[in-house]
């Protein structure tokens, strides 16, 4: 791998560790190919991220996932900070041998978590006409940071910049996210305002204590200001001017996605181009198709093994219920010419008597599936883009 030198830094670091390579950039979109460098491999981008919560997918354990070629996966903070506690994987030698993961993962901060048990999500906010959802899993929100109880036991958790960062440091994923706020989607611009001063700071402190300890892993900010294109702009402006390895674009992405697409066509061209990208929580196939002309290089999304879980498999002529009538009888693969474990080996008609069945197999296989299709989309979407189709 190239070594880098980076004198930002005010000390001498020779840096191995994460490199971003753009190979091509679309002359019909903003769209671009690209290679990350990480300690654990290379992921190409644009690429999707599979959402391994607890540090693996549901229903799929990572050595299938490895040999699947999915080349990052997304590990929550938030979770395994609860259970099993980072200082455990840190003992277990990191993430990567606690999970037996060969290839790169992603942790976020633990804050949409934490924040979403005092706000909820979009759905739940828009449902409650923008009325604050009370948990009293939250304790108190300061400029400190957080303070919250535990589900698991109801102890209380103080998360900080500082902490955030020290549980991913011992956790141990090869990209990390700074801490933020998230931003309910009804707030008004003065509490946007408030609230997006404040999680630049948070995220300055964040980088602070990152750079105390490098330990082999790159950063992201967070970029924020909900659907308001000057408050994003003004989060763009601060935050590219620090030492950053990538950006993330967290918060409120918007109520649909006709509004996310138009923050993002706002938001895109004022990211830093030699350093890579990534929508947090987006990977629907709609929105894929939106944001890869966009010039997104990667986004998460637990969309194709949720729907998995629920007999929903994807297909190139759309997605398709497992157990629908005329499955049953179905002796071929779920889809023709899938080259994926479940399509060589399985008929169609099998994993629809397994989800009939309810056996647990079945949403293996689906998942399998589902995630094999994902990576494949992918490889067609960069294709494209090489070839100025997109």
């Amino acid at each position: 791998m190239e070594k880098i030198f980076n004198k930002d830094l005010n000390r001498n670091i020779l840096l191995t560790h994460f490199r971003f390579e753009i190979i091509h950039r679309s002359k019909k979109s903003r769209a671009r190919v690209g290679k990350i460098y990480t300690p654990h491999g290379i992921i190409d981008t644009p690429g999707f991220v599979a959402v391994g919560t607890n540090g693996t997918l549901k229903a799929l354990d990572n050595a299938t996932l490895d040999g699947l070629g999915l080349q990052l996966m997304f590990a929550n903070t938030y979770h395994l900070l609860l259970h099993p506690g980072s200082k455990l994987i840190a003992q277990a030698g990191g993430i990567h041998k606690f999970a037996n993961r060969k290839s790169p993962i992603i942790t976020d901060s633990g804050g949409f978590q934490v924040f979403s048990l005092a706000y909820g999500g979009v759905a739940q906010e828009l449902k409650s006409k923008g009325q604050k959802k009370h948990d009293n899993s939250i304790v108190k929100i300061n400029e400190e940071g957080v303070l919250f109880r535990s589900y698991r036991d109801g102890s209380k958790i103080l998360l900080t910049p500082e902490t955030s960062i020290q549980a991913q440091k011992e956790i141990g994923a090869d990209i990390i996210v700074s801490f933020d706020e998230l931003l309910p989607y009804h707030a008004d611009k003065k509490y946007l305002m408030r609230s997006l001063q404040r999680t630049h700071r948070w995220e300055k402190r964040s980088l602070e204590e990152h750079k105390k300890n490098i330990n082999n892993q790159a950063l992201y900010a967070v970029l924020h200001g909900g659907v308001d294109k000057e408050l994003r702009k003004k989060s763009c402006d601060y935050l590219s001017k620090l030492d950053f390895d990538g950006f993330a674009i967290g918060g409120s992405v918007g109520k649909d996605r006709f509004e996310m697409f138009e923050m993002l066509k706002f938001l895109m061209p004022n990211l830093p181009e030699d350093k890579p990208n990534h929508l947090l929580g987006i990977g629907d196939l709609e929105s894929i198709k939106g944001i890869v002309p966009l010039g997104v290089d990667t986004f998460d999304s637990s969309h194709p093994t949720r729907c998995a879980r629920h007999g929903l498999v994807f297909t190139k002529k759309g997605t398709m219920r497992i157990i629908k009538s005329g499955n049953v009888n179905n002796f071929g693969p779920i889809e023709n010419n899938c080259k994926c474990p479940v399509c060589q080996k399985y008929s169609l008609s099998y994993v629809c008597h397994l989800f009939k069945a309810k056996e647990i197999t079945g949403l293996i296989l689906a998942t399998i599936h589902n995630v094999y299709f994902m990576i494949e989309l992918m490889k067609r979407y960069r294709e494209k883009i090489l070839n100025d189709e997109i």
